[in-house]
């Protein structure tokens, strides 16, 4: 899976999605300090520990670099950028079940342009699973020879006894 490279000054506008969103009972926006052990911890059940890391370090950023999607109280996704490196963005996910109502495409629009207001001119995505959505939904672009890029030297797993 190879890294993709976006141009944060060519970006289309995230208010009409987000807008409709609201207008189904889903909010984005961003993540609060008193909300990290909650949003964490949904991460971790959701999505797994690595990403669960990843998004810890949001928490730490000024401002905090983690954007949710809630729905009657409840998570339904999240985006994060600037945890694993600077100007990378994610993780991401969103449930199974709110999948294709256009979350994932709202969660990676804000924290973009978040990027963009904090004065990066480009973001990298690393290690992309869905290329296809990335080209379509921001206009990324692969950059050659980047897999397995930053991912390459990771720690196992502990065996189990």
């Amino acid at each position: 899976m190879s890294d993709m490279l976006v141009k944060l000054y060519n970006l289309p506008e995230v208010e009409p999605y987000a807008r409709k969103l609201k207008e189904q009972g889903t909010v984005v926006r961003r993540a609060m300090a008193y909300e990290k052990h909650q949003i964490v911890q949904w991460v971790q059940m959701t999505f797994g520990a690595g990403w669960a890391s990843e998004s810890d370090i949001a928490f730490s950023n000024h401002p905090i670099s983690c954007f949710i999607a809630v729905e009657a109280g409840k998570i339904m996704g999240f985006a994060c950028y600037d945890c694993t490196c600077r100007d990378f963005f994610g993780p991401t996910g969103v449930v199974a079940k709110k999948r294709g109502r256009g979350i994932g495409r709202t969660l990676l629009l804000s924290s973009l342009h978040a990027m963009a207001a904090n004065g990066y001119a480009y973001a990298i995505i690393g290690s992309v699973d869905s290329a296809e959505f990335y080209k379509k939904t921001a206009g990324a672009e692969e950059i050659q020879g980047s897999s397995p890029g930053i991912y390459r030297d990771g720690l196992k797993k502990p065996e189990s006894n």
